[in-house]
């Protein structure tokens, strides 16, 4: 698969950009660790007028502490269940819900169904380190905390999540599992309309977003301007992105953001 590179982003796009989301795992962390130079990025872009929003799988109670302390505006999690969007001056919490709390708790309870099936069906895997901070998905562990599952394995963790009903999605380090229709784009849209009266479609010239796996896939099908740091060359994708930065990971990420800060400069 070739890829453009982030050289051919050109300055007159890049000046009209006003929006950055941005997946976290792989794309602002490198080696699971998120970088001082992530931070001062996410900082650098903000100070030059362009909101910053992650899009992330990583849970509530993760995006709670994202959306108070990190340089962001807001928060989508767990693959769209949410998005949280914290007012500094109000000291309050903004938190909208895909789902109602009745239909998370039904959903829970079907999840724990699953989640002791694909443990006995699937040696090797785990459940995620971060799981008892989510409201709404199950996370099965393939490569984090666990020795890295092979592609079968992981395919049947899929597999076992759809038969159920739920829909699956692959990051670079989780199965994610959920009942419901949202998406990581679907909840970005109504975030970007609510939070910041943006227009995803028609506005969609003016947002930039960065990933590096594969459920970013609708991200980088539906935005004008997605990029993609560099390791996403390891999955094959049913959309790529516009472009691809030369470093992985934060080092990428840092990339993009020194683009976008450039052009408003």
């Amino acid at each position: 698969m070739s890829f453009k590179p982030l050289g051919d982003f050109s300055l007159s796009d890049r000046k009209l950009v006003r929006v950055l989301l941005s997946d976290i795992d792989d794309t602002m962390t490198s080696e699971g660790i998120l970088p001082a130079r992530s931070l001062q990025a996410m900082e650098a872009v903000r100070d030059v007028g362009i909101l910053v929003i992650p899009v992330t799988g990583r849970p509530a109670g993760w995006c709670d502490h994202i959306a108070r302390m990190w340089p962001v505006d807001a928060v989508v999690g767990e693959n769209g269940a949410f998005y949280f969007a914290y007012d500094r001056a109000a000291r309050k919490m903004r938190s909208v819900f895909a789902k109602g709390e009745d239909e998370r708790r039904l959903d829970r309870d079907r999840l724990e169904t699953l989640r002791a099936k694909i443990l006995a069906a699937v040696p090797g895997a785990g459940i995620a380190s971060d799981q008892d901070y989510r409201v709404a998905d199950l996370a099965v562990d393939f490569c984090e905390d666990v020795a890295p599952l092979d592609e079968a394995a992981v395919a049947l963790i899929v597999d076992m999540f759809v038969a159920a009903g739920a829909t699956a999605k692959v990051s670079s380090i989780h199965v994610n599992g959920w009942f419901g229709t949202y998406d990581k784009l679907t909840m970005a849209e109504r975030c970007l309309r609510e939070v910041a009266g943006i227009d995803m479609t028609a506005d969609n010239e003016r947002i930039v977003f960065a990933g590096d796996s594969p459920n970013d896939a609708p991200m980088f099908g539906f935005f004008r301007h997605s990029v993609g740091v560099a390791n996403v060359r390891r999955f094959e994708l049913p959309h790529q992105p516009g472009w691809i930065t030369q470093g992985e990971s934060a080092d990428g990420f840092c990339e993009l953001a020194n683009a976008l800060v450039e052009a408003q400069r």
